[in-house]
């Protein structure tokens, strides 16, 4: 054969593998863990102040799943999916260390991400002014927290382990129980459904297929509550998300089906109140995840980029007065509240500051995936989608941090439930400064340049 005809023949390969590329997928490699994270014993559950005792049994195991992708040796993200109501930073902050140590994995390449489900374990300290422990659960839940820390650790290592050849296709979905939960009254904002207040109701989809086309992972996500059940629920599960994986992974065997909540922070499911409505959302969430696997999707390439950023947000000036006033209060987390910001005051604390995570990863020039701390209301993310237009945008909350609501400015203005009545139970002194939604979008905006958007 001719040096000329060999040149040829192998412009023709390379020329059919960049064609390929473009129609099913460009090649990264992909690796995929799970790890059971159900307690083994009965724990104080999180989410919701009028649970009186620990939990009682099982409804659905809890799960800590990792997606590793990577696009070139150093371009890579790890996304942790976890049935929990939040991770407190001090978790997140052990478990990046630790994976650096371990796996060389900086901080910009993990991405931790809580389902916020009301029916799970408390995870010490999130939430922890949110009710009385008695001291031998406390001590249960701060053993259950170092446990939770170890196995997200195993998990991401896992996943990094795993890595192999794989294509990653995106497209998006509908589901529409999920409705906000801000009712204007004439006596303020009630806790109930507003149809006529804003929503998100798309459904992201990531579909992960090995050399051979067969599907290892799903990634979907929705904002939405995971409130379906209340608080007369002792039994773990990740509700209405907790339903969905499964019913993915029984229709699809061998795969890691991985939920990641929006901006939820507003949203409620809609009906809600029992585990047969659970079911019922999640199963509504599950076809509308296989109704996006079975149609067109889109190549999703590198290199991958990501970048991690801590800011300050401001929360609005409180006095000793103020809190001496509050000692008062009929409501217990408020008298709580009031003596840890008194002790904090006499211990020369500052009261008025939370720094507040943002982080971005983007997937050459056909997805990024933006996440926030805490419980990000729905505003946040049709702004993003009205600033950034193009490629899509993933918008989650409920990512690296979950320190409090984060209200818009309108959220803020009209006041209620997100914007004051929770702080309490986050033992946060007081509601957010007014220009809380004009930081957070200044850190966005910083990460998505960054990351070239």
């Amino acid at each position: 054969m001719s040096t000329l005809l060999v040149k040829s023949t192998r412009r023709s390969a390379a020329f059919l593998m960049l064609c390929a590329a473009g129609l099913y997928g460009a090649e990264m490699k992909a690796g995929v863990a799970k790890l059971e994270i159900t307690p083994t014993t009965p724990l104080w559950m999180s989410g919701y102040a009028a649970r009186t005792h620990p939990s009682d049994g099982v409804l659905v195991p809890l799960w800590a799943k990792a997606l590793a992708l990577e696009s070139s040796k150093g371009r890579r993200i790890v996304m942790v999916t976890i049935d929990v109501v939040g991770i407190p930073r001090s978790v997140a902050d052990e478990v990046a260390a630790r994976v650096n140590k371990q796996f060389g994995l900086k901080r910009e390449h993990l991405l931790l991400n809580a389902s916020h489900t009301h029916t799970g374990p408390m995870v010490w300290p999130n939430l922890m002014n949110m009710a009385v422990i008695p001291p031998e659960e406390e001590r249960k839940l701060i053993a259950y927290s170092h446990a939770l820390t170890d196995a997200l650790v195993s998990v991401t290592g896992a996943a990094l382990n795993d890595l192999a050849p794989a294509t990653v296709f995106y497209g998006e979905g509908s589901a529409a129980f999920a409705g906000n939960r801000r009712l204007p009254t004439p006596t303020g904002i009630k806790n109930s459904q507003n149809p006529d207040g804003p929503v998100d109701h798309r459904v992201p989809v990531l579909k992960i297929l090995d050399r051979t086309g067969k599907v290892r992972a799903i990634l979907f996500a929705y904002a939405c509550h995971n409130t379906t059940l209340g608080a007369d629920i002792y039994q773990f599960s990740a509700d209405y998300a907790g339903y969905a994986q499964a019913a993915l992974e029984r229709k699809h065997p061998g795969v890691a089906a991985m939920f990641m909540i929006l901006c939820a922070g507003d949203q409620n499911p809609y009906p809600r109140g029992t585990v047969a409505l659970a079911e019922q959302h999640g199963n509504e969430l599950a076809d509308a995840v296989d109704r996006v696997l079975s149609g067109s999707m889109t190549p999703v390439s590198g290199p991958i980029r990501s970048t991690f950023k801590l800011t300050q947000l401001r929360l609005a000036p409180r006095s000793r007065e103020d809190f001496q006033q509050e000692l008062k209060s009929p409501v217990p987390a408020v008298v709580r509240r009031a003596e840890l910001m008194l002790k904090a005051m006499d211990a020369g604390r500052r009261i008025d500051e939370v720094e507040y995570p943002v982080e971005a990863v983007r997937f050459g020039h056909s997805l990024t995936l933006l996440a926030l701390g805490g419980e990000v209301t729905v505003d946040y993310a049709l702004r993003v989608q009205r600033e950034y237009h193009g490629e899509p945008v993933i918008a989650a909350a409920y990512s690296n941090d979950v320190m409090s609501y984060i209200p818009s400015a309108r959220v803020l203005r009209e006041g209620g439930y997100e914007a004051v009545d929770s702080m309490p139970y986050y033992g946060l002194s007081g509601p957010y400064a007014t220009d809380v939604e004009e930081r957070v979008f200044a850190a966005i905006h910083q990460v998505m340049a960054k990351v070239g958007r």
